[in-house]
């Protein structure tokens, strides 16, 4: 694949609209929304905009929280995301100005409601997703930041910070929640069921069992079972920014610590042999996460600042037909048929039509890719694309799909192809196919290389003879999944005359 091909699956993303509802309706969002309107008539805030005791509590009854043990932190919470998003502003008082050391409860400001504020009400939804995004980069480095009781256990006796016995790396933990949110979001792109949750013990293992282990060992399986319990913190302050739906850890199961006091991994498929398979209730106790699609949009805004090619359902629908046709062999067949869909929405069926077909000529390597692609976007197609079609019925590399189309629809007049044309059209084909990975497409390669032999009397001796660029390759291919062993040797056979004719 070259370097400009997509390196991630494309997604589907909400309207702009959608997003932005479900940001104003994001926990956090809408705690520090309504704690900005309530600091209309000033609130007095300490150094760095904390707000300070008094009107914390003030606050907590403002948001119904005085009932909830942690209604404080939560309120507080959603306070610096006010302040760190700008819903709020602060003006310092003048005893801050002038530089004067403050008692721990004096105000060193006074937090009024800010610009951004206007903007979650008249702002466009844009507005509000820019607002949104800045206040998540501050959860994500928050879910970052190590725990304040492991923080509290590190100080030194002269009050300081241990940073060498914390063991807290600020670079590895963002690094790692990346990666942990990336995987999230492949599994999302590939996942034809964008809601489905995945397991927090796979997830972990995702991110630290090698591919080429095949047996975990227990070094091993107790770094996933500490990085488990470290998402499970992360996840539970990611979660009320909106950016995931997650069901915590079960807490009997924290409290079921092993000998050696780390909480015990699942057993099941991919643990002990003699394991009983685990029921979906047994996996959801280990805690259950996905993106939601605000999550989906936030993360792919992150990689693409980061210059990772990230794409979206409709980022093709005002491209031309080569671009489309050099992307859809990548993506997953729901995702191509939606890409179709919304560039033909685009144009007229017969502009359309010619535009695919003029982009699927070539003979090149990745062109029989297109020309399949194109038979499946023209397949999306009304009869009014009709001309268009009948124009390359003598066409070499298009007249076969052509006659396809056409017959498909029931339109008269269809002129037989020639031997040529047939087996041209059937070395393309199988051509298209041959760095397909998925396993279900190569089990239907495999029956159709069967098929066709069985059905064609001297399928190689002909086959060997077409003039297409990728002959042989298809040869070589046929004499590799054949399941009959003198069908097979006769493909390699017919490979090798193909490829001493077209070298010579």
């Amino acid at each position: 694949m070259s370097a400009d091909r997509p390196t991630l699956p494309p997604v589907r993303l909400h309207s702009e609209a959608e997003l932005a509802r479900d940001a104003l309706s994001a926990p956090l969002m809408a705690r520090a929304a309504k704690l900005a309107r309530w600091a209309e008539r000033g609130v007095p805030v300490g150094v760095g905009g904390q707000i300070l005791e008094e009107p914390l509590a003030a606050a907590t009854e403002h948001l119904g929280l005085t009932a909830d043990e942690d209604g404080a932190a939560y309120t507080a919470e959603a306070w610096q995301l006010a302040v760190d998003t700008g819903l709020v502003e602060i003006a310092e008082t003048e005893e801050s100005e002038d530089g004067a050391d403050l008692p721990d409860d004096a105000a060193a400001g006074i937090a009024t409601p800010g610009e951004e504020l206007g903007l979650l009400t008249s702002g466009s939804p844009q507005d509000i997703l820019d607002i949104w995004l800045g206040g998540m980069e501050t959860v994500l480095a928050d879910a970052a930041a190590p725990d304040l009781a492991d923080l509290a256990d590190q100080l030194t006796e002269g009050g300081e910070l241990d940073l060498d016995a914390l063991d807290w790396n600020p670079e590895e933990e963002a690094e790692l929640l990346d990666g942990i949110l990336g995987n999230l979001y492949l599994l999302t792109a590939l996942n034809e069921r964008p809601d489905q949750e995945v397991p927090l013990p796979a997830l972990a293992a995702s991110m630290i069992v090698p591919d080429d282990m095949d047996e975990p060992t227990d070094e091993v399986l107790e770094e996933v079972s500490e990085a488990m319990m470290r998402l499970d913190d992360q996840f539970r302050v990611l979660e009320p920014i909106g950016l995931v739906a997650y069901q915590p850890v079960d807490e009997s199961l924290i409290e079921e610590l092993d000998e050696d006091g780390e909480a015990a991994l699942p057993q099941g498929p991919g643990g002990s042999s003699g394991a009983e398979p685990l029921t979906d209730e047994d996996v959801s106790r280990y805690g259950l996460v996905r993106l939601t699609p605000l999550g989906v949009y936030a993360v792919r805004a992150r990689m693409l600042d980061a210059g990772v090619h990230a794409p979206a359902v409709g980022d093709l629908a005002d491209k031309g037909a080569d671009v489309l046709l050099d992307a859809l062999p990548e993506y997953p067949e729901g995702l191509a048929q939606a890409e179709s869909e919304l560039w033909l929405a685009a144009r007229t069926p017969l502009d359309a039509a010619r535009d695919l077909l003029t982009a699927a000529r070539g003979d090149d390597e990745r062109a029989p890719r297109r020309r399949l692609a194109a038979q499946q976007t023209l397949s999306l197609i009304s009869p009014d694309a009709e001309a268009a079609l009948r124009d390359v019925l003598d066409d070499r590399q298009l007249g076969g799909l052509s006659r396809v189309w056409l017959a498909e629809r029931g339109l008269p007049g269809i002129p037989e192809p020639s031997q040529e044309m047939i087996f041209w059209l059937t070395v393309d084909t199988i051509a298209a196919q041959l760095d397909i990975a998925d396993d279900d497409a190569a089990t239907e390669l495999r029956d159709l290389v069967q098929g066709l032999t069985e059905q064609h009397s001297g399928f190689f001796d002909t086959v060997w003879r077409v003039d297409h660029p990728a002959a042989a390759d298809v040869l070589e291919a046929m004499g590799r999944l054949h399941p009959d062993k003198k069908a097979a040797k006769e493909a390699r056979k017919a490979a090798f005359k193909a490829r001493s004719r077209q070298s010579g």
